[in-house]
C-alpha cells in the first residue's frame, strides 16, 4: 500500500478516525499495531513474521540486557542478539551478493566450484526496522534507556506503519515513548499535518514521478540518449531522489502529526548546502545520526588523531553505500561522497588562503551560491552510481557524458523524445521554482505552514484549494498510471 495510492487514501482517514474515538491508551496503541502490521502484509503477507520475528529477538535481547547490565553476559546477549538481527539482514540482502563474491575469488584462484544465487524476494524496509531494533539493543546496553517491559508498546515501536518502509529512523529514547502516549485531537496538529501531506505529495507526484518518466527514459538506452541526454538526466535524477525521498518523509510526517506523533524532519534542505559536510547533515538525518551514534563515534570519531578520523569517516560512509544496496556501485558511491569529506578537510587550509588573498566575502550571495553549485554538482557525480544498473553501467554512463559532442539536444525540442512533452517541462520549471523557494525558507528557519496559517482566512481558503488543484491538475496519476514506488522501498 503505497501513499501515493487510491487504497491509502482511504486507510488513513479510517486509522485517524478510529483512533480517536477509541477510550484509553491501550486500545489506541493495540488499533495502530494492528493497522501497522496490515499495512505491512499488504506488501507480502508471510513478511508479517519476519517483522514479528526482528521485534521478538530484539524485545527479548533488550530484556536479557538490562537484567545483567554491567555482567560480562551483558554484551554477550548483546551480540548474539545483534548476529540475529544483523543476520536477518545480511541473509535477505547480502547473501547473493557474496555469493557473487566468493565465485570471482574463485575464479581466480582457478577453482571450478560455481555456488548458486538463492532465490531471495528482498522485504520492503528491512533495511530500517532492523536499525531501528539495533538502535535500541545498544542504547539498552549503554544504559541510555532502560529496557522495554511492554511488548505491545515495544512492537507498535518496531512496527509503526508511517515510518516502517522508509523511515525516518527512529530513536528509542524518544519514538519509544512518544508513540504509544496517549493521544487527542489537536486541530492545528491536523491542519499542520495535512499541509505537510499535501506538500509531499506534490514533491512525490507532481515533480518525482514526473522526473522519472524522463530518467528511465534515458538511463534505460544509453546508446540511443548519450551524452548531453545523459547529463541531463543524471542533473534531473539529482532532483527525482530528493523530491521521492523528501516527499515519502514529509508525507509520514504529515501523517504521524495528525495522529499527535512527532517524527524525525529528515530532511533539511540539503541541496542548498555550501560543502559536502553540511550536505549529509541535511540529507537522511536519521540515517546520518544513527551512524554518528552507533558506528562513527564507537570506532573513535575525531578523538584519535586526524589521520583516524579521516579513516573512521571513510569506514561510515563504506558501510553507508553497502547498506543502500549489495552492489559494488553503491560501494563506490559511499566512497565519493567520504572521500568528498576527506579532501574537503584536507583542502581546507588551502581554501582559507584563497579567500583571504582574494578578500572573498564567505557570507555573499554569491559565494554562497557558486559553493551550493559545486556541492550539487559532486553529490550530483556520486549519483550515477546510485542510479545506474551497476557498476559497468555507472562506468558506460560516465564515458557518454565525457565524450558528450551533442549539444544541441538542449534546443529544438529533442529532450522531448525522453517521454515528456513540453508541458511537462513547464510543469517542471515551474514546481523546481517552488521547491527551492521553500527550501530558501526551510534553509532559513522559516515554516511556510505558519506564514500561511498567519494570512487572513479568504487568501487561506484561495491558496490551499488551489494547490490541491495544481496537484491533481499536474500530477502523475490517473486512469493507466500505476501508483510508483518510492525509490527508498528497495533498500
Amino acid at each position: 500500500m503505497l501513499f501515493n495510492s487510491t487504497s491509502f487514501l482511504i486507510f488513513f482517514p479510517i486509522v485517524v478516525c478510529m483512533y480517536f474515538l477509541l477510550p484509553g491508551r491501550l486500545l489506541q496503541n493495540l488499533w495502530l499495531l494492528i493497522c501497522s502490521y496490515f499495512f505491512y502484509m499488504c506488501w507480502q503477507p508471510v513478511y508479517g513474521l519476519l517483522l514479528l520475528g526482528v521485534t521478538a529477538v530484539s524485545y527479548t535481547g533488550g530484556l536479557f540486557i538490562g537484567r545483567a547490565r554491567g555482567r560480562a553476559s551483558s554484551k554477550a546477549v548483546l551480540t548474539i542478539s545483534i548476529l540475529l538481527v544483523l543476520g536477518t539482514l545480511f541473509f535477505f540482502k547480502y547473501v547473493n551478493f557474496t555469493v557473487d563474491i566468493l565465485s570471482g575469488v574463485l575464479r581466480v584462484l582457478h577453482i571450478g566450484f560455481a555456488p548458486s544465487h538463492f532465490n531471495i524476494v528482498l522485504p520492503v524496509g528491512i533495511s530500517f526496522y532492523t536499525f531501528q531494533a539495533l538502535g535500541y539493543l545498544i542504547d539498552v546496553y549503554r544504559g541510555d534507556i532502560e529496557a522495554e517491559k511492554d511488548p505491545l508498546k515495544y512492537a507498535l515501536f518496531i512496527s509503526f506503519f508511517l515510518q516502517l518502509l522508509a523511515g525516518p529512523i527512529g530513536r528509542a529514547r524518544n519514538l519509544l515513548y512518544e508513540i504509544p502516549a496517549r493521544h487527542h485531537f489537536d486541530f492545528e496538529k491536523a491542519r499542520d499535518g495535512v499541509l505537510l501531506m499535501l506538500w509531499g505529495f506534490f514533491l512525490k507526484i507532481v515533480l518525482a514521478d514526473r522526473l522519472t518518466i524522463f530518467v528511465d527514459t534515458v538511463y534505460g538506452d544509453i546508446e540511443t540518449f548519450p551524452g548531453w541526454y545523459l547529463i541531463i538526466a543524471t542533473i534531473l535524477f539529482g532532483v527525482q531522489i530528493y523530491c521521492d525521498f523528501a516527499g515519502y518523509s514529509t508525507i509520514a510526517l504529515g501523517a504521524a502529526g495528525i495522529l499527535g506523533i512527532d517524527l524525525t524532519d529528515n530532511f533539511q534542505a540539503p541541496y542548498l548546502a555550501a560543502t559536502s559536510q553540511e550536505f549529509w547533515s541535511r540529507w537522511h538525518i536519521s540515517l546520518t545520526g544513527w551512524f554518528r551514534d552507533y558506528l562513527y563515534i564507537p570506532l573513535g570519531g575525531n578523538r584519535k588523531g586526524k589521520a583516524r578520523k579521516q579513516l573512521n569517516r571513510m569506514i561510515v560512509f563504506l558501510v553507508s553505500g553497502l547498506w543502500h544496496g549489495a552492489d559494488l556501485s553503491f560501494v563506490i558511491w559511499g566512497a565519493l561522497n567520504g572521500l568528498y569529506q576527506v579532501l574537503g578537510d584536507i583542502l581546507k587550509p588551502l581554501r582559507d588562503a584563497f579567500v583571504s588573498f582574494f578578500r572573498i566575502d564567505r557570507k555573499a550571495a554569491g559565494h554562497r551560491v557558486l559553493q551550493s553549485v559545486i556541492t550539487f554538482c559532486l553529490v550530483d557525480i556520486s549519483w550515477i552510481f546510485f542510479r545506474a544498473d551497476n557498476m559497468k553501467a555507472a562506468i558506460s554512463c560516465i564515458r557518454s557524458m565525457l565524450r558528450a559532442s551533442n549539444p544541441w539536444v538542449l534546443s529544438g525540442g529533442a529532450l522531448f523524445e525522453c517521454g515528456l512533452d513540453g508541458h511537462d517541462f513547464n510543469v517542471i520549471i515551474l514546481s523546481l521554482i517552488l521547491l527551492t523557494a521553500a527550501d530558501f525558507f526551510k534553509y532559513r528557519k522559516i515554516k511556510l505552514r505558519d506564514v500561511l496559517c498567519s494570512q487572513a482566512a479568504w487568501v487561506r481558503v484561495l491558496l490551499i484549494p488551489l494547490f490541491i488543484c495544481f496537484i491533481l491538475l499536474t500530477g502523475v496519476w490517473g486512469p493507466g498510471y500505476n501508483a510508483a514506488n518510492f525509490i527508498y522501498f528497495q533498500f
